[in-house]
């Protein structure tokens, strides 16, 4: 009898040491218990990329008009925002208006009140249109996307008149006007004499469902110029004459100015002053 309890005992014991072992220790991964989106969910967000991209393909196959008078660079660099909305950490994008034309950044998933982009977009700007509308929105899977903050800007003159313009703006939201917290922006200007004609992208058209692949579309014209990157040792020269100033905004500011290291140091000179 002694021995057929040592027998269960040590059953036990190694049962115990199973469950032990399966057992979770340290934080919870930020999907955990996250519902993906259904595929009708999924199809809306991939109808909306499309949608954006075909606009992006009809600008960007258009020639500069008698209206446009320039290219407006904005860079969506990152946001401090008031409150986290919802009962996980918000994954918010930004949405921009500039006359007609709108543009997306990509959504920092789990970017909650500290979201950061990044994001550099190149606006045609109409004649007559000195101010850009923003809007944040958390991005949902069950339901619309909630709209969390908002702002009109009003473009600095010293950015229409060719200088790179840096500066944090207040939004509005849910808790006041100028209460929802800021977002951090760069802007650059070219006149429509020094601007060059958009080349059209390579477009991916979303599609979803089983074993569905986006497919590509490759519309004539022009090759892209490739994006000017700034080396690490042309960044840390950068970084000791500007400590104050992030290094993606160095990044953004040098992308503005087509690659142009004096260019970039006499911007960053003018946002610093």
């Amino acid at each position: 009898m002694l021995v057929v309890d040592k027998i269960m005992a040590s059953a036990v014991t190694d049962k115990v040491k199973e469950c032990r072992n399966r057992v979770f220790l340290g934080d919870l991964p930020d999907d955990f218990l996250r519902i993906t989106a259904s595929i009708q969910q999924q199809q809306e967000a991939a109808d909306r990329q499309t949608a954006l991209a075909l606009q992006q393909q009809f600008v960007s196959s258009q020639t500069l008009t008698p209206n446009i008078v320039g290219r407006l660079g904005i860079t969506v660099a990152q946001a401090k925002l008031a409150k986290n909305y919802g009962m996980t950490r918000m994954d918010p994008y930004v949405r921009l208006r500039v006359g007609h034309f709108v543009h997306e950044t990509h959504t920092d998933s789990n970017g909650g009140k500290t979201p950061r982009w990044n994001k550099i977009m190149q606006c045609l700007l109409p004649q007559g249109v000195n101010t850009v509308s923003l809007e944040i929105y958390d991005e949902r899977s069950f339901t619309m996307d909630e709209l969390i903050a908002w702002t009109q800007i009003q473009l600095p003159p010293q950015v229409l008149k060719g200088e790179t313009h840096e500066d944090w703006y207040p939004l509005t939201g849910k808790q006041g006007e100028d209460a929802e917290g800021m977002i951090n922006l760069v802007f650059s200007f070219m006149p429509q004499a020094q601007s060059y004609a958009y080349p059209q992208p390579v477009m991916m058209v979303p599609s979803v469902g089983a074993g569905a692949t986006p497919m590509p579309v490759y519309p004539a014209g022009p090759v892209h110029q490739p994006v000017p990157v700034l080396s690490e040792n042309e960044l840390k020269m950068i970084e000791e004459m500007f400590p104050a100033i992030d290094k993606e905004v160095i990044k953004s500011v040098f992308e503005a100015n087509q690659g142009n290291k004096d260019g970039t140091i006499n911007s960053l000179l003018q946002m610093s002053e």
